[in-house]
């Protein structure tokens, strides 16, 4: 990429040499390498969901079936605890000392967290300190977590041209859905190979022990990839006077933000957790599938949903993100109950439709909200705002909705609960996007100068500077007067 550090304090005017030329072999290297992590963090939770049975068997063996499964997502619930910790640790060190060395340190954690999982014995063998090994390494991956994701968002928001951001951050969401699929599938595999008396003795644990080779590989890809330009020019034009990253300035400056992004949050990890955490022991607990045909209904939609992804960012980038994100809100509300009346149907084709359109409702959120997050904040305090905000909202709404929901269908024996929840936080989510968010798709990042694909681009920008940097009014007076890539809030 080529990325300029440019001093306009005697300018007025948006020069040429301001705009980012971005450099596709390089931002496509750099997409990769974030949705390989992605994609790591994702394979445990694909794992982790599809295991949760097994898992509340082997851990809690005291308790009745559906406790069982209870206890499980409660351990996955509770690591939820450890995700804000993590985004503040690593949100700021992102913020402080780039992206690209974060994204490292917490996708070692993630693999290591994740082998550790396949090597703690069972109750049988330790009692009471099976559980307690569980969940000290769920929490260890929970911390991890909290700097991956949004690290992951800011990285790629940073390294794409601002027409295509939706549709090369939409990437990320390929990688998380190839990454569920593959532990998912694996688990699928090994249940059909192995039967489920072997799983439940010993080879639950052989897809915690391909996660480490997994993390090694990203890590390799990782340890490649370029600091973001954004990131880069913000150091070099604040190289006298640089202004870091912190709580009190992300809380004091910015609230208005972080609070717009916890309501995004709410409603997009809700459905993410309902459809790809909760949805495969729905089908096996509530509706009386055998684990195997409910594990692969789950996995052929998640392959269905990948060109959908892709599609739906491309959408975002043409039409715009507020746009596919409020039609997306809308069917939800609408089609909710209907997809979980089929979903419940013991024929296996309507049920199948009815996960199948869940998933596809929920690509419009993969496919737009990646892009969208990002661009709540500028550039100096992204990373850290970000992290905070995305892990506070994913622990309290999104970690805690397979929980929630096991606990609510089990206390009133109504299956169409989930449904009535998705409604109720789209609602929410309604609210928020059409009267909070600010549409940016096709612009610059706050805080961020212009960043195109073509340099035939920057003649039609030049010709619009206060466009091109409309978010200028938006800097707190407390910072005063902005000067090129250094309006940073």
């Amino acid at each position: 990429m080529r990325r300029h550090a440019v001093d306009r304090k005697n300018s007025n005017r948006l020069q040429k040499e301001d705009i980012t030329v971005v450099d596709t072999k390089i931002a496509k290297q750099s997409i990769l390498g974030t949705s390989l992590g992605n994609a790591m963090e994702w394979f445990d939770f694909g794992i982790y969901s599809y295991l949760a049975v097994t898992i509340g068997k082997v851990f809690f063996p005291e308790v009745d079936s559906s406790a069982q499964v209870i206890y499980a997502f409660a351990t996955f619930a509770v690591a939820f605890i450890a995700r804000p910790i993590g985004g503040v640790v690593f949100g700021i060190m992102g913020d402080r000392l780039g992206r690209k060395k974060v994204l490292a340190i917490t996708l070692i954690m993630m693999a290591i967290a994740t082998l550790s999982l396949g090597l703690i014995p069972g109750y049988k063998s330790i009692g009471i300190v099976a559980p307690i090994l569980l969940l000290v390494a769920r929490l260890v991956q929970g911390f991890s977590t909290g700097g991956e994701y949004a690290g992951a968002m800011t990285f790629i928001a940073e390294s794409t041209p601002d027409k295509k951001r939706s549709f090369m951050s939409s990437v990320l969401e390929v990688g998380t859905l190839a990454g569920y699929i593959a532990g998912s599938g694996l688990v699928t595999l090994l249940t059909f190979i192995l039967g489920s008396e072997a799983m439940l003795e010993w080879g639950w644990r052989i897809p915690f022990f391909i996660a480490a080779p997994l993390g090694l590989i990203g890590l390799y890809f990782r340890s490649h990839l370029e600091e973001t330009p954004a990131f880069q020019a913000m150091e070099e034009e604040q190289e006298e006077k640089k202004k870091d990253s912190s709580l009190k300035e992300i809380f004091l400056n910015h609230w208005r933000s972080l609070l717009i992004c916890v309501g995004i949050v709410l409603f997009y990890n809700t459905i993410v957790y309902m459809v790809l955490t909760y949805m495969p022991t729905y089908l096996s607990e509530q509706i009386g599938y055998g684990e195997t045909k409910g594990l692969l209904l789950i996995l052929i939609v998640m392959v269905i949903m990948i060109p959908f992804v892709l599609g739906m960012g491309y959408l975002g980038d043409r039409i715009g993100r507020n746009k596919v994100l409020i039609g997306a809100l809308v069917l939800t509300i609408l089609l909710s109950i209907p997809a979980f009346m089929l979903a419940g149907n013991e024929n296996g084709n309507n049920a199948f439709f009815g996960v199948l359109i869940l998933g596809c409702l929920l690509t419009a959120f993969q496919g737009t909200l990646p892009a969208t997050l990002p661009s709540l904040f500028f550039t100096n305090v992204r990373y850290g705002s970000l992290a905070i905000t995305y892990n506070v909202s994913t622990s309290i709404f999104g970690g805690t909705t397979p929980l929630i929901v096991a606990w609510l269908v089990k206390e009133t024996n109504n299956k169409l609960l989930p449904a009535y929840y998705l409604m109720a936080v789209c609602t929410i989510g309604i609210v928020v996007v059409a009267f909070f968010v600010k549409e940016t798709a096709g612009r610059s990042l706050r805080g961020s100068l212009p960043a195109v694909e073509d340099p035939g681009e920057i003649k039609e920008i030049l010709q619009d500077p206060d466009e091109a940097l409309w978010w200028e009014e938006e800097v707190p007076a407390s910072e005063g007067k902005p000067v090129g890539e250094s309006k940073q809030a």
